[in-house]
């Protein structure tokens, strides 16, 4: 057999979320070149501020400023930083007690070498020349030059951090099944390839590896049409980040003539509001030189102007 396909995948989007009064706080503090701390019910100075106080859970409302210079009380190497990391040279991870603080601070620390990060070593923040209000205003600390470093300060706490957007994304490698692969290298061939159960004799597209039905393996291989019916859709009309296609439009579960299950994909050259249940449609190939293995080969579905389709003959698909 083909040997089985993989490919990286990358899952991502940007979580938005409000910062509440102590921690936008904190982040308006940054932006303006200020580190804001909180002292709590037993005397604690932490930084960044917690949202209650860890003794008495009252929120919190004693707020301090602390120095922007501070002592390296712990830290570990980096030799190969990753993506999204602070800096992307070799560099320390440490906790810095900074002054006027009780409690340390982690954060990147920028030394040439692990021989240069000592524990006690006195360090100052380098901030980024653009703020945005965002931890990563800190660009990162680095060895003290003496004295607190100069910092612009372009704002005024009256216009508050309300809210931030974090990039949040998750690299992993798929690995298909061999059905899924085979499926996959007809794609890249113009077929769309299903795999039929030998027990019940349902045809599944994309393939299985076994029946969901009575779970027997999968063994025949079934080339099916191009041709099928909507058996159940809707109708996409709100955006949202990374949309390719203007809405309204239509995503669908077509039931491929001659396949038992429906698989999803987009109704277009139509207008949303005339899609149905029991429509006919065909697929719409890219131009074969975009084909890849991948079933974005198909580029949507149309109708085929044919009558619809009898609702008994998807009613036990949708």
């Amino acid at each position: 057999m083909s040997r089985t396909l993989s490919a990286p995948v990358t899952v991502a989007f940007d979580y938005t979320r409000s910062t509440g009064p102590v921690l936008g706080r904190f982040l308006t503090g940054l932006r303006d070149g200020v580190l804001v701390a909180a002292r709590t019910s037993d005397g604690e100075v932490v930084v960044p501020p917690p949202e209650y106080d860890p003794v008495t859970h009252a929120a919190t409302t004693d707020f301090v400023e602390v120095s922007p210079t501070g002592t390296v009380t712990s830290w570990t190497w980096v030799p190969e930083p990753v993506a999204a990391q602070p800096l992307e040279r070799p560099f320390a991870f440490a906790l810095v007690l900074l002054d006027g603080a009780t409690q340390p601070f982690l954060h990147a620390l920028d030394v040439a070498s692990p021989a240069d990060a000592t524990t006690g070593m006195r360090v100052q923040v380098r901030w980024r020349p653009e703020r945005v209000g965002a931890i990563t205003d800190i660009e990162c600390f680095e060895p003290a030059a003496g004295g607190a470093p100069p910092v612009d300060r372009p704002h005024s706490t009256l216009d508050p951090v309300t809210g931030v957007v974090t990039p949040v994304a998750l690299d992993y490698t798929y690995a298909a099944s061999p059905e899924e692969s085979a499926f996959y290298r007809g794609l890249a061939e113009g077929r769309i390839v299903g795999q039929r159960c030998p027990a019940c004799a349902k045809v599944y597209v994309p393939p299985r590896s076994a029946c969901p039905a009575d779970g027997t393996p999968t063994t025949d291989e079934v080339e099916l049409a191009h041709t099928g019916t909507v058996t159940t859709f809707c109708i996409v009309n709100v955006p949202f980040l990374g949309q390719r296609i203007t809405p309204p439009y239509v995503s669908a579960y077509v039931l491929l003539d001659g396949a038992d299950i429906a698989f999803l994909h987009l109704i277009l050259d139509i207008p949303a509001e005339e899609v149905r249940m029991g429509m006919r449609v065909e697929a719409v190939w890219k131009p074969r030189e975009e084909w890849g293995t991948t079933i974005e080969n198909i580029s949507h579905f149309r109708p085929t102007g044919e009558p619809d389709a009898a609702y008994d003959t998807y009613s036990q698909h949708l």
